[in-house]
């Protein structure tokens, strides 16, 4: 008998969390008609480069990740890239932004905005 356990498509780091809150509050974003959408384009110096912006449309192939208050909506394709990943958001020498920490990526570009499998 074997069980399988379910991976989340994505999962937001606190540090990620507080910087969306941040510029939520700074943007007035109203999060009852705001969606934050993640996805996984073509592009980048490694094949696939991810995207992160606001939405205001959800379509009827959109996953919904809630994390407290925040929802964020991944279209199909995109989620079959991103499971298990993690967006974080780091203000350090390693370089100021988010990044995503993609355990399926086989190599990523030196930015840290593309990857490949």
């Amino acid at each position: 008998m074997s069980s399988s356990i379910e991976v989340p498509v994505l999962q937001i780091s606190e540090a990620a969390l507080g910087k969306l809150r941040e510029t939520i509050q700074k943007e007035g974003i109203d999060l009852e008609s705001n969606f934050l959408r993640v996805a996984v384009v073509p592009g980048g110096c490694s094949g696939l480069a991810y995207e992160l912006g606001w939405d205001t449309t959800k379509r009827s192939n959109d996953l919904v990740v809630e994390e407290s208050d925040l929802r964020v909506l991944v279209d199909e394709r995109s989620a079959a890239y991103l499971e298990g990943t993690e967006l974080h958001f780091s203000d350090g020498l390693e370089g100021k932004g988010f990044h995503f920490n993609n355990p399926q990526a086989i190599r990523n570009c030196a930015c840290g905005e593309s990857f490949g499998l």
